[in-house]
This record gives structure tokens, sequence and C-alpha cells, in this order.
């Protein structure tokens, strides 16, 4: 693949992780669509959407998907909506992103990798600017949301953890996302039962946008990229993604840019990319 087309297919593919965070908070705060009905809508399109287009490329047979994961990528998708009823979407994909990368960084510490002095500088750097984004203030985000948040992104590093293990994280996906269709169809069921479902046009028409476009087809896009990439590329590139969603929303959503986010989004990421740096620099050696 020649450097223009890798450089413009990494693009797309973390514009449309970071859509998924705008398309949900513009979809619950400007439609009249519930947290339950867009997880749902997005799982399910998703699902169908891989679907099409892998058979489209030939692909048949065992989808490898795997309950444990399908909970899993269920579970981010549903923590992922609720916390969007009370956050920014900057706020959120910060909060998202970090909590992925401690709980992917932690996993590989209790697994047994050994973290250098520096790399623990960096995860302290990351955690404190974690924690200081949430500490009570006028400009912290809601607790109970930020800790949906966070259970969302732990939620997704298992998921990711896990779909390291596939040799083809494609069909990998489409198997997850097609088992949680029966979790999809229950969540609303529960909240037709306890408050009603609240579904107009433009908060149908967001959540599929997410399902199809922003997931199905951003995940695809991801993979193609994948094996053109190192892993210290790979990860590197993937903290654009809170960069990306929080310029969104302070462009298309009109969400104000606070210092608190700002600080917080130095500290995470920057955090975090001297752990990932200095891990794949040992690899390297």
């Amino acid at each position: 693949m020649n450097l223009a087309r890798l450089s413009l297919l990494t693009s797309l593919a973390m514009l449309a992780f970071a859509s998924n965070s705008l398309l949900c908070r513009l979809a619950l705060h400007e439609t009249n669509i519930d947290a339950a009905s867009f997880t749902s809508l997005r799982l399910i399109s998703g699902a169908l959407v891989l679907w099409l287009l892998l058979s489209l490329r030939g692909y048949s047979g065992n989808h490898q998907g795997n309950w444990l994961s399908a909970l899993a990528l269920f579970a981010y998708a549903a923590l992922f909506s609720y916390a969007y009823l009370d956050l920014a979407a900057g706020t959120g994909a910060l909060i998202l992103f970090g909590a992925v990368q401690v709980s992917m960084i932690g996993y590989g510490v209790c697994k047994g990798e050994q973290l250098s002095f520096i790399q623990w500088i960096g995860l302290g750097v990351a955690l404190t600017g974690l924690i200081g984004l949430v500490l009570p203030g006028i400009t912290a985000p809601p607790l109970l949301a930020a800790i949906m948040m966070a259970g969302a992104g732990i939620a997704w590093g298992v998921y990711s953890i896990r779909g390291m293990r596939k040799a083809n994280p494609a069909l990998a996906s489409l198997g997850n996302f097609l088992m949680t269709i029966p979790l999809s169809l229950a969540l609303a069921l529960l909240a037709a039962i306890s408050h009603g479902l609240n579904l107009d046009p433009a908060g149908i028409g967001l959540a599929l946008a997410s399902g199809s476009l922003a997931s199905a087809v951003g995940y695809l896009i991801w993979y193609s990229v994948l094996p053109e990439l190192t892993t210290m590329n790979a990860a590197t590139i993937q903290l654009s993604v809170p960069v990306i969603t929080a310029i969104g929303g302070v462009l298309l959503l009109s969400e104000p840019l606070s210092l608190r986010l700002v600080l917080a989004s130095m500290a995470i990421l920057g955090g975090i990319a001297v752990v990932i740096r200095q891990r794949n620099s040992c690899e390297m050696h």
C-alpha cells in the first residue's frame, strides 16, 4: 500500500472513531432518541453492515464470534451511550480513550510485562490527568457519567485484548456484533417496560450512521491498514481520536473548551504516549 493511500485510510479510520462520540452526543441532545434505542440501533445496524460488506468480499462460514467478547462489546456500547447523556463529546472521548489504554497497559503488567521507571512516570501522569479531570469543580463532568464512560473504556479494552488473539479481526468483529443483537433487543425491551422508548427520524438516522459508517465501515478500514503499521504507530495514531473529537465538539456542537479539559488532555495523552513509545523502543532492542 503506497504512503498516500495509507495516510488517507488511516485518517478516515480515526475520523470514524471520533464520529461515534459526536454522533452519539448529537443524537442524545438534539433529537428525541433515548440511550437504549441508540445503543440497540447502533449495534444491530453495525452487525448487518459488517455482514453485508464481508459477504461482498466473499467471506463466509465461521464468523469467529465469542460470547464474552460480545458481552464486552455490548457493555462498551451501552455504557458509552448512557454516559453521553451528561458528558461533552471531547470529555467523553478523553475518559474513554484514557480508560482503554490504562486498562490494556494494566493487563500487560498483570501478565508480567515490565515497565521502566519512565513508563511508570508516564502512567502516573496519565492517571493524574484522569483524576484531575473528574475532581469536583465548576468544569468537572458529572461523576456518574464519567464512571460509566470509564467502564465503557475498560469494556473496550477487554474487547481489544481478546481481539488481539484473532487471526481475522474483521470476521471476529462480525461474529461479536451478531451476538450483541439479542442483548440489544433485551436492552430495548427493558427500557420500553421501565420508561418507554423515544424514537424520531433524526435520532434513528444518527444511530444508524454510528453503527453502519462510524463503527462497521470504520473498523474495516482500520483493520485494512493495521498490517501496514507498526505497533507503536498504530497505538500512537489513536492518540488523535480524543483531540479530533474535542475539536469536532467545539466546531460542530458548540461545546466549550475548558482549561481543565486542555490540561487533562495533555497529561493523559502525553503520559500514555510515553508508555507506548518506551514499550515499543524496548521491544525493538
